[in-house]
């Protein structure tokens, strides 16, 4: 008999408030579909604080932080701080989700630009991985992440997180020897253009998610997503590639550990 897969849910937000009243269900629901890990995203101060609780209480959730572009414009220069002491003091696992948003623009461009490049070189100067959220945004992105994000003429490491984006842009993430991660999204009936990213994306480069508490996978649309239905993603994946679900278990969970310096 096969051993049953694991997974880590490489990027959740259970400290939002959408979902914290109910985290410790959550987390045993989690814990029983077989997620041995999950970095939890933290946006502000408050899911910061609870966050890093969290982790006292549950050793295996690993917590990242930084303001999302949406509101770096209302609350970074209140939040950068905070962040970048709890980066500095080694109690975040990445630096994230930042990146730019052009889709909504709730920030202006220029000042997303700008965290970006700072929560990059804080990245660089704690030797933490980056976790990227980018919406047609990506010209930009990669020039500025060619220009601040290298060490030694190579990308410092990092993720592409809840992947949306063409073959061509999936490419251009690979070939700066990034990961990336595919959310519930790559099930929906319509994405047919991020199944084939599933299809060619190597294993070695690929990452799963929830973004609990958002986008849960068809069979689950419209309800509130959380980590154990990572293995939905996973199995659809799997189906996608022609390969066993334990493949896709095992090499995400591999690559999240190395990434995040996560126990093996």
């Amino acid at each position: 008999m096969s051993q049953m897969p694991f997974f880590i849910d490489s990027h959740a937000h259970l400290t939002s408030t959408a979902v914290f009243d109910q985290v410790d269900a959550l987390i045993e629901r989690a814990e029983q579909a077989h997620v041995r890990a999950i970095v939890n995203i933290c946006t502000d101060l408050v899911t910061l604080e609870r966050g890093l609780e969290l982790s006292r209480r549950y050793p295996w959730i690993y917590q990242a932080a930084a303001t999302t572009p949406h509101d770096v414009e209302a609350e970074g220069e209140l939040v950068f701080e905070s962040i970048a002491t709890c980066a500095r003091q080694g109690l975040l696992k990445a630096v994230g989700e930042t990146g730019l948003d052009y889709y909504y623009e709730h920030s202006a461009r220029s000042v997303q630009q700008a965290f970006l490049r700072r929560y990059l070189h804080l990245a660089l100067e704690c030797r933490l991985p980056v976790v990227i959220h980018c919406r047609e945004a990506f010209a930009d992105f990669f020039e500025i992440l060619d220009a601040d994000y290298q060490v030694n003429g190579r990308h410092a490491p990092g993720v592409l997180h809840c992947f949306t984006g063409t073959m061509h842009e999936a490419e251009e993430v690979l070939k700066r020897g990034w990961m990336l991660s595919l959310s519930g999204i790559v099930t929906f009936k319509k994405s047919i253009e991020l199944q084939q990213v599933a299809r060619e994306v190597p294993l070695s480069q690929l990452l799963i998610e929830t973004d609990t508490p958002y986008l849960a996978p068809q069979k689950h649309r419209g309800k509130t997503n959380e980590p154990a239905f990572v293995a939905e993603t996973a199995a659809f994946i799997a189906s996608i590639k022609g390969i066993p679900i334990e493949e896709v278990a095992q090499a995400t969970a591999q690559n999240a550990c190395e990434l995040f310096n996560l126990p093996h």
